[in-house]
């Protein structure tokens, strides 16, 4: 994944600093876009974006586990709606904020 972002930003770098012209500019382009139908570069976008979701969810659980009761009766709500879980049925985080196993 970091290989991923690193070669991306590599790409993007480029493609903005390259004063190649138009037709260098267009063979990266159509090359992006190859990448980019590509069905394993679609699976582990997906998969990413996937995690990243879950990451978030588990982090607004967290945040309204840890700090609830001094943060608005709104913002409590709404991060427990997130997080996915009610009052009662919260993970078990540990002390230096995993979920604890």
């Amino acid at each position: 994944m970091r290989k991923l972002m690193f070669m991306s930003g590599v790409a993007v770098g480029y493609v903005l600093g390259a004063r190649a012209g138009r037709e260098r500019y267009e063979r990266l382009r159509a090359t992006a876009d190859k990448l980019m139908t590509n069905p394993a570069v679609r699976n582990t976008v997906d998969s990413a974006a996937q995690s990243g979701r879950q990451a978030a969810t588990w982090a607004a659980g967290a945040v309204a586990d840890r700090a609830g009761d001094r943060l608005p009766g709104p913002v409590t709500s709404k991060l427990r709606a997130v997080g996915g879980h009610e009052d009662g049925d919260a993970p078990d985080v540990e002390s230096d904020g995993r979920a604890a196993l």
